[in-house]
């Protein structure tokens, strides 16, 4: 019996690309959206989901049950960016980005638990990223939300030893993906004391998704990931220097991680 998978996001950028692979592998996808009458010409079925909404999870979580039988794998990977200097992001924004980076994945897994603890069996991935190891400078609230949901992984992991539900976290680096385009910007304010470095660290911040590597690369690691036995807790996809700067943290006293951070942000 092919598995059945439920990925987040699945009409664009990563999301799709695991998608496209799975289904080519001979998984039973389905993708999430807000609006699936946009993607007719997906390679596997859009159902209507948007994280932020709990009925809306309740209702995909029906929908596929019904259509499927069952769940065998759930990717969270719907997520959303946010830049800007922290104390000019308006509130109302920092708290819609956790409600899409942190507790839409929750509740979208507190959906699914239940039939997955019926069928003793099960695994989660939660899509997080690289940034959310470290507070990176214009991007604080995002690693913070990406950041509390590799912590979070790691107390369900726990709590679901019992029903044989395996969870872990795939952190990506960047990838050639329109996440840029999709994320919300603090605007480079005239006058403000952050305008010249908040402006410069933005470019590079867009210049390394556009040279990002190719989502497949994510593609092939979840492929991977699906096929393990007993899933690390924690994995890193990404260039070279952006997994190693996570070891570097670890190794280095904070100070001179900092100072290595504000010579790469030109800060």
């Amino acid at each position: 019996m092919s598995k059945v998978v439920l990925i987040t996001g699945g009409s664009s950028g990563i999301g799709k690309s695991i998608g496209e692979f799975l289904q080519a592998k001979g998984f039973k996808v389905y993708g999430t959206s807000r609006n699936p009458k946009n993607y007719p010409d997906s390679e596997f079925p859009i159902l209507a989901l948007d994280v932020t909404k709990p009925e809306t999870i309740s209702n995909c979580v029906a929908e596929l049950l019904e259509k499927a039988s069952r769940i065998d794998i759930l990717i969270n990977n719907a997520g959303a960016g946010i830049t800007g200097p922290i104390e000019e992001i308006p509130d109302a924004e920092i708290k819609r980005n956790f409600e899409t980076n942190f507790f839409g994945p929750i509740n979208v897994i507190k959906a699914v638990l239940p039939t997955m603890r019926q069928q003793n069996s099960g695994l989660i991935i939660n899509i997080t990223s690289i940034a959310g190891y470290m507070g990176l400078p214009y991007r604080g609230v995002y690693s913070a939300s990406k950041g509390a949901l590799e912590l979070i992984t790691e107390a369900f992991r726990m709590e679901l030893k019992d029903f044989n539900i395996e969870m872990t976290n795939v952190a990506p680096g960047d990838f050639a993906t329109n996440i840029a385009a999709g994320r919300y910007h603090a605007p480079v304010l005239e006058g403000s004391p952050y305008e010249e470095k908040y402006g410069n660290s933005l470019k590079m911040m867009d210049a390394h998704v556009d040279d990002g590597n190719d989502p497949k690369e994510m593609a092939e690691s979840v492929y991977r990931i699906i096929r393990t036995k007993s899933p690390k807790i924690h994995y890193k996809v990404g260039a070279f220097m952006q997994k190693f700067s996570i070891v570097l943290k670890r190794i280095l006293p904070d100070k001179v991680y900092e100072k290595l951070l504000m010579n790469h942000y030109k800060l």
